[in-house]
């Protein structure tokens, strides 16, 4: 079926079923969702070089994703967002360009990106404390969304974030309820502004309960599994080892896990341990009752509301600077108890 014949079904003109299709703001909600639904059930598709050329679109969206040795942007957690993301683009009818690009060639990237003209908009990840493609993107006019902020970055852009700060001070607040007054920090790379900010909160917790900060017990590398029983195996080996982990990912607090049951430790006993980002589609914790006790904020939620925001900005470029703050909900298992006497 082509676009003639799907118009002449519906009774529209094929200027409106164009529209419709493409997300037009002057088509009515209704009637974009009728046209999509006869679209789909008389499987037709319209051409993306026509589609691109009436509309002055590409109908794809750009991931940049840095490829570099201290911070690896290509792992399962990026996965869940890029599929919650990817939902989004479909029900608006875009597609993905993924560019995996040296740290040092990314500015060259995004010139070339928007010389070429080959995407509507970008996704910014892992942004730094001080983060430049954020100045670069806005300079170059290119539609961005960033995953997380910028904390050293002063004007105004479109950002979607989970509350680090709120989400670490809480959880170090309860284990301090629990008793444990040695908590150790297993965090990532902190020149990253999640991590930063979750450090922050960490500190404001135990400052708000009138303890020092002690650096012998936070930690701040790659979020691997490696690093994570590394981490935690050093710091249970000193003369006064930490009763509690506060983690920064899932992946890393399975190392944390591991060096504590090597050392014939109860994980909940003896050790507490809550982590954060927990809720990944393909690694569960737990079934009914969770593993670790943990920060959870959906990464693929997170992937389908940012994309949300920049399809905002794509079709209402008035609308922007946009941004969106989630917080992260405390889970308690059976990985935390009051501290051991």
């Amino acid at each position: 079926m082509n676009l003639k014949q799907l118009s002449q079904h519906l009774g529209l003109s094929q200027t409106t079923v164009s529209r419709a299709l493409n997300g037009y703001p002057e088509v009515s909600e209704k009637t974009r969702k009728t046209v999509r639904e006869a679209a789909r059930a008389h499987g037709y598709s319209p051409n993306a070089r026509a589609k691109s050329l009436a509309t002055g679109r590409t109908h794809a969206i750009g991931h940049v994703l840095p490829v570099s040795d201290q911070h690896e942007m290509v792992n399962p957690i990026f996965g869940d967002f890029i599929a919650g993301a990817g939902s989004t683009y479909a029900r608006h009818g875009y597609e993905v360009v993924l560019s995996l690009v040296e740290d040092s060639k990314i500015e060259n990237a995004y010139r070339t990106i928007k010389a070429r003209g080959n995407v509507d908009g970008i996704v910014v990840h892992g942004p730094r404390m001080r983060d430049s493609r954020i100045e670069l993107l806005q300079e170059l006019g290119l539609p961005f969304v960033v995953h997380g902020r910028a904390s050293d970055i002063a004007g105004p852009y479109s950002w979607h974030d989970v509350n680090n700060t709120r989400a670490f001070r809480r959880a170090t607040a309860f284990l301090l309820d629990l008793g444990h007054r040695r908590i150790a920090l297993v965090n990532g790379l902190e020149f990253l502004d999640f991590a930063h900010r979750r450090r922050l909160g960490y500190e404001q917790a135990l400052s708000d309960h009138g303890l020092p900060v002690d650096p012998a017990l936070m930690r701040s590398e790659e979020m691997t599994e490696g690093y994570g029983y590394r981490a935690a195996a050093a710091m249970l080996d000193i003369p006064a080892p930490p009763t509690a982990f506060l983690v920064s990912s899932m992946i890393t607090a399975i190392g944390v896990r591991r060096a504590i049951l090597e050392r014939g430790l109860v994980l909940g006993r003896d050790v507490s341990v809550i982590t954060h980002d927990d809720d990944l589609s393909y690694l569960s914790n737990g079934q009914s009752v969770p593993i670790f006790t943990a920060t959870r904020s959906s990464v693929r939620a997170a992937g389908a509301r940012a994309a949300e925001l920049l399809m905002q900005l794509i079709n209402d470029p008035g609308s922007g600077p946009l941004s969106e703050l989630f917080e992260a909900e405390l889970i308690i298992g059976q990985s935390t108890g009051p501290a051991p006497t």
